[in-house]
């Protein structure tokens, strides 16, 4: 536990420092709020780490796995895709550096702290008004909501998960200069989630090639059909890591998976549902009639704000708006709809849901956000233009 207490002051004061550096690098940045998602970060991190005392954690597993030097002595022995790479990196914390559970969850909390940090400069470089919600600042509501955190605070996928998507975005912003952050926080998601890469991947190629003028439409068929393409070629093994056994959607093989699922402890039975239902249940449940104890009520909560939040976009406006918003808006938007239409096939586990949800689920709160950051910014420029005509012609009259 002491151990643990100073790597999370060690953290405390790169914190302090990698704050300083980013507030000076980028205009927006609140050096207040950025040290309070620290702490809001930390205090849901130290929540996980009480839950994970008296319930089965995969952070328990990893340092297990890692204590006992399961697959052996040599850290490469550790190295590969999903599950395998968090153990390579806690097997350096844990053999190499002799770090506890309790180190092991400062650490990797912190590099989940990180990712919102890169994600923050993203969603700050990208909206130009001050969308609000209940009378506060949206972006940093939507930075507070707890699931996002309580999932990402931890030894495990999500942290580091957050960690590489956001280093990825930040690089998207400026691929030029940041290309060290496109490739590494890249080959960080890669190494996690494949199948979130790869999708990631058909969402920017489609984004970028229908956002941007002059381009030819041939060309954009082109991207098009090479994106659909890809996603055939790829579809099976998207399928295979989000935990199905075959490409077919109707296959009884999916349907003995998510019946599989189903009896879990947090399991619903999805078997029956049609897509759609599907994408709900993935998105917004538990809600309150199904909660998974008491966490699946807090959970609930939330997803209750998160379906009204979502519901923004079912007005014309809205769904105008993802078709003609920008390139960002648009790989956001299918990286989403992508990913969320491979995990939903078994999101029959409640629990599982709401852990991967929450990993692709703050590029949905950007798009919502941008759209009314955009409305915003139409209704400024309306009432310039109305005070503008009213001046005009007060002069003239004069």
């Amino acid at each position: 536990m002491i151990q643990g207490i100073t790597i999370w002051l060690v953290t405390l004061l790169l914190t302090y420092f990698v704050i300083g550096v980013l507030e000076q690098r980028h205009k927006g940045l609140s050096r207040g709020f950025m040290t309070g998602l620290f702490f809001y970060h930390t205090a849901l991190s130290i929540a996980y780490y009480v839950y994970a005392l008296y319930n089965p954690s995969d952070s328990r597993a990893y340092f297990n796995k890692a204590t006992v030097k399961i697959y052996g002595d040599n850290w490469f022995d550790y190295f590969g895709i999903g599950t395998r790479f968090i153990d390579f990196i806690s097997f350096f914390f844990v053999d190499t550096l002799g770090f506890t559970y309790e180190s092991c969850m400062a650490v990797f909390s912190w590099f989940g702290y990180l990712g919102f940090l890169f994600f923050l400069i993203f969603y700050k470089a990208n909206i130009r008004t001050s969308p609000k919600l209940f009378g506060f600042d949206a972006t940093a509501v939507l930075f507070l909501l707890p699931s996002l955190h309580f999932w990402s605070a931890s030894l495990g996928k999500g942290s580091m998960m957050l960690f590489g998507f956001g280093l990825f975005f930040f690089g998207l912003l400026k691929p030029g200069p940041r290309l060290w952050a496109l490739l590494l926080g890249g080959w960080i998601t890669f190494q996690i989630r494949p199948h979130i890469f790869y999708v990631l991947l058909i969402g920017i190629a489609v984004g970028y090639t229908f956002s941007t003028r002059g381009v030819a439409i041939g060309y954009r068929l082109i991207i098009l059909a090479g994106s659909v393409f890809l996603l055939y070629y790829i579809y099976e093994d998207i399928l295979l890591l989000t935990g199905l056994q075959d490409e077919s959607l109707i296959d009884p093989l999916i349907s003995h998976r998510a019946s599989e699922l189903s009896k879990a402890t947090s399991g619903i039975d999805i078997t029956n549902y049609s897509i759609a239902e599907k994408m709900f249940a993935f998105w917004f449940r538990p809600l309150f009639f199904d909660a998974p104890g008491v966490l699946g009520y807090i959970v609930s909560f939330e997803n209750l704000f998160y379906l009204i939040f979502f519901m923004r976009l079912l007005r014309p406006s809205g769904l105008r708006f993802l078709v003609t918003g920008d390139a960002l808006v648009k790989a956001s938007f299918l990286t989403f709809l992508g990913v969320s239409f491979a995990l939903a096939q078994i999101s029959g586990n409640l629990g599982l849901a709401m852990r991967q949800k929450s990993q692709v689920l703050i590029l949905m709160l950007f798009v919502i956000l941008k759209f009314m950051d955009q409305e915003n910014f139409a209704k400024m420029r309306t009432s310039l233009a109305r005070k503008w005509k009213f001046g005009a012609a007060k002069q003239v009259k004069e």
